[in-house]
């Protein structure tokens, strides 16, 4: 599964790609699962649902934390192979904390660049994402978008983002000349990526087309601190335990020039946006 080219990838770049880590008739089942689920009244989602709405995300509202009320979720967030992957990048067992899915339906907006740990607050340490594409993620029906290096970064302060084209109102700022790539992946493929990583992507612009995933939010094993949406968290064997609940706010960096070269300086003050379940928005 996880082999030494990925690790490299990863300290190098903040994330990677593990392809094929779930079978076709895996995502299939997930696919299926939640598609059902999506259908029956909702369960600690972001938005409400509006069937006859003209936004495409309120039809198919994204579901927050499956694991607390649905056995396949709390199974798939504690799967041995996501476990192996996650320790092998971070040198130790994680702790889950979080499970997110996304259906992202045709002509639906994206989501601003942003970082997890904006969210989460992990202290000490990071977050970590794993992110499994339902379907086959590209530009066009919004795949995900990343910064190398952006691992290395500080927190940035946020400012406004455009929500014409973005479903959450505030975004990081990048510096000139420094630009999000896409990450092409195939149903089953898993996206793993540091908890500082700039990440976000660009609206679905298919006619017909879903990229649906399923993500799961972990923290680093010998973390103290978590925002308090995210509690509890579980041991990998699904043990749950009690973390403290991390404070909201933070100093957060801007860009500066310094020797001719960007640099982020540690000049703002800022407190995470805790939406109705004080929930990550990533992805």
């Amino acid at each position: 599964m996880l082999t030494d080219a990925h690790q490299q990838f990863y300290q190098a770049n903040g994330y990677v790609v593990v392809r094929g880590l779930f079978g076709p008739e895996e995502v299939a089942g997930l696919r299926e699962h939640y598609m059902t689920l999506r259908q029956q009244p909702q369960h600690g989602d972001d938005t409400g649902i509006d069937i006859g709405g003209d936004d495409p995300i309120k039809r198919y509202p994204r579901m927050i934390q499956p694991n607390r009320w649905d056995a396949l979720s709390h199974r798939w967030m504690l799967e041995p192979r996501l476990n192996a992957c996650l320790t092998g990048l971070l040198g130790r067992e994680p702790y889950a904390v979080q499970t997110m899915v996304y259906f992202k339906p045709a002509g639906s907006r994206g989501q601003a660049l942003h970082q997890d740990n904006y969210y989460l607050r992990v202290q000490p340490g990071t977050c970590m994402a794993a992110w499994m594409a339902l379907d086959p993620c590209d530009e066009a029906n919004g795949c995900m978008q990343v910064v190398p290096g952006s691992h290395t970064w500080d927190l940035l302060c946020t400012q406004t983002a455009d929500t014409t084209i973005s479903f959450t109102d505030v975004t990081v700022p990048l510096p000139s000349g420094v630009e999000a790539q896409p990450v092409l992946m195939e149903a089953g493929d898993v996206l793993f990526f540091n908890g500082s990583i700039v990440h976000g992507s660009y609206p679905n612009t298919t006619p017909d087309r879903f990229r649906r995933s399923l993500v799961a939010h972990y923290i680093e094993g010998d973390s103290a601190a978590v925002s308090k949406g995210y509690q509890p968290a579980y041991r990998m064997d699904g043990t749950p335990l009690a973390l403290e609940p991390s404070p909201g706010g933070s100093t957060c960096g801007v860009w500066v020039e310094q020797g001719g070269a960007p640099a982020i300086a540690m000049t703002g003050q800022q407190t995470a946006v805790h939406r109705p379940h004080g929930e990550a928005r990533p992805h």
